[in-house]
């Protein structure tokens, strides 16, 4: 409703999930419009584990990102407005690399571990809608799982806050546990004018699509 949490405008969001009947993958989309302009950005916090639940920590997961840039931010962890090359920082994984490889670095400052925006790479040019994100593997397992989607950043969350929680099946999640590959526009980008806009306008509709798409790829 307008007003809610200071945000002005009457918003009105439709979600939809898709999975095929072979559940190799699942498609989320949001649409949404509002009365009064108002910053919008949609995204989904589920928590990855391949190697199934009550597995131990995803440290060595393999990670790839489509980004050779990140967005900085303070010890809020709320964005300076700089947009930074990751080559040569702990955020580098253009290249497949164990999530838990440079962890200890990152694990010393605000984040208490990865809790940062990654700026996409810009598609190259392709009828496809959707733009490669993230893609994550369990090497015990060989599960794969590819990330795409219509939004300009992915956020890597390590999971620095689990802490024991209970879940499917009553197994418990422990630190660091599970990965969020959180798909989104920049946070904070509302304060950033040099950040895509996520201001939504009467008369417009609000669009965002991802796919998490599952195989097997057993690494050499």
């Amino acid at each position: 409703p307008d007003g809610e949490e200071g945000y002005p405008g009457e918003l009105k969001i439709d979600v939809d999930y898709f999975v095929p009947s072979d559940g190799t993958t699942v498609a989320i989309s949001y649409n949404a419009t509002t009365n009064k302009a108002t910053p919008v950005n949609l995204t989904n916090h589920t928590y990855f584990n391949l190697g199934g639940a009550g597995s131990s920590t995803v440290l060595d997961h393999l990670l790839r990102l489509n980004a050779d840039q990140y967005t900085p931010a303070d010890d809020t962890l709320i964005p300076t407005g700089k947009i930074e090359t990751v080559e040569g920082t702990d955020l580098d994984f253009r290249k497949r690399t164990p999530i838990g490889k440079r962890i200890a670095a990152v694990g010393a400052t605000a984040a208490l571990g990865y809790d940062h925006n990654f700026v996409l790479n810009e598609k190259k040019k392709s009828n496809k809608e959707l733009n490669l994100a993230a893609a994550l593997i369990d090497p015990a397992s060989g599960r794969l799982m590819r990330v795409t989607t219509t939004e300009p950043g992915v956020q890597l969350y390590s999971g620095n806050f689990l802490k024991g929680q209970k879940g499917k099946g009553g197994k418990t999640y422990a630190h660091r546990s599970a990965v969020c590959l959180e798909t989104q526009h920049y946070p904070d980008s509302v304060n950033h004018a040099e950040f895509p806009t996520t201001v939504l306008k009467p008369g417009e509709t609000y669009t965002s699509r991802t796919v998490y798409s599952f195989s097997i790829d057993k690494p050499k």
